[in-house]
């Protein structure tokens, strides 16, 4: 190759590399420039007052915003019998969001120079910070008792699934009135068939509060996963059955409904929706027949709620908890629901 064919090779890479380095530059400024640009057809949001406190109006649905414009991942509110209705934004944002009895968890991220970090801030009913803890890990779940008194949250320290092999969580749960913290359901001794636990790999996630003492969640152990029941006085946690992932109890205590691994199915979606009666322990499968990866809510006695991923993130479905009947999609660009 001569000198002249070198510089002209050279010459082209270079024109290439150029292109490249400019189309990516268009690029991310069109995404920068849709983020602040309404969805087209999406759902229409605007600034106003957001309440944990259930309205005199009716009930209410408190989320995070997942449609573009400058009201991105705000916790928004509906009104929960037109859930397609304008969108009032707060201007609070969360990854992950849960409220109840006028106390909300929102797990938020903290962009910094060089790294973002994460904390969990707990909101007063006026989404004010009553307080703030720095979290370990990427926010995945969050939830509030019955009362508001106790807030829990989960977070990855490894890895990025539930599907995957490598990944450790790790959940706390947090008294709002005494400021008492368990930073770790690690700590909590664990119990199975009478006898106490000791494993290396233990694993808490999904806390779904019963009263101000007791809880249920999922622990993992050799690759196997299971429903426990926590008692937060004594610090334990009993097993209650295998193959429960991400429970969430029903208003009236009396059922679960959870996601299960089901065999056959693709080791990236391998979970259905079952609902467990805990006074029978019958399993009874959901009519949602996609793979669902949340932490199911409780719409009343009768439906449950979860997301799917959608175009702008993710969208909210809700099914009936007694097995009949098929899903239906209740909004669009939503996330992280709390029915007040």
């Amino acid at each position: 190759m001569t000198r002249r064919t070198r510089l002209l090779v050279l010459l082209a890479a270079v024109l290439v590399l150029s292109a490249v380095a400019a189309t990516t530059l268009l690029h991310a400024s069109d995404r920068a420039a849709r983020k602040d640009r309404a969805q087209p057809g999406g759902p229409r949001v605007t600034a106003g007052p957001v309440s944990l406190v259930p309205a005199a109006a009716g009930r209410r649905i408190v989320f995070r915003n997942l449609a573009w414009g400058p009201h991105r991942d705000e916790l928004t509110s509906v009104a929960a019998t037109t859930p397609g209705g304008t969108r009032s934004a707060s201007g609070v944002k969360c990854l992950r969001f849960y409220a109840a009895a006028g106390t909300g968890v929102c797990l938020q991220a903290v962009h910094g120079a060089v790294q973002d970090s994460y904390r969990a801030v707990v909101l007063d009913a006026q989404l004010h910070e009553h307080a703030h803890y720095a979290l370990p890990g990427i926010p995945t779940r969050a939830r509030v008792s019955p009362s508001g008194h106790l807030v829990a949250w989960t977070v990855f320290v490894g890895g990025d699934s539930y599907a995957g092999t490598d990944f450790s969580t790790r959940t706390a749960v947090l008294d709002t009135r005494t400021g008492r913290f368990d930073a770790s359901l690690e700590d909590f001794g664990a119990i199975r068939d009478g006898h106490r636990l000791r494993a290396a790999d233990l694993n808490f996630w999904g806390v779904t509060f019963a009263d101000d003492e007791h809880f249920y969640a999922t622990m993992a152990t050799g690759g196997k996963t299971f429903l426990v029941r926590g008692d937060l006085n004594a610090r334990t946690v009993t097993v209650v059955r295998a193959n429960v992932e991400c429970p969430s109890l029903s208003p009236d205590g009396t059922r679960i409904v959870f996601k299960k691994r089901v065999s056959g199915l693709p080791a990236d979606a391998p979970w259905r929706l079952y609902v467990l009666d805990l006074r029978t322990m019958r399993e009874t499968p959901l009519g949602e027949t996609r793979s669902v990866d949340d932490q199911v809510v409780w719409r009343d006695g009768r439906t449950v709620v979860y997301s799917l991923p959608g175009d702008y993130g993710a969208d909210l479905y809700s099914v009936a908890a007694d097995g009949s009947g098929g899903p239906h999609r209740l909004m669009g660009a939503a996330l992280s629901p709390a029915y007040l």
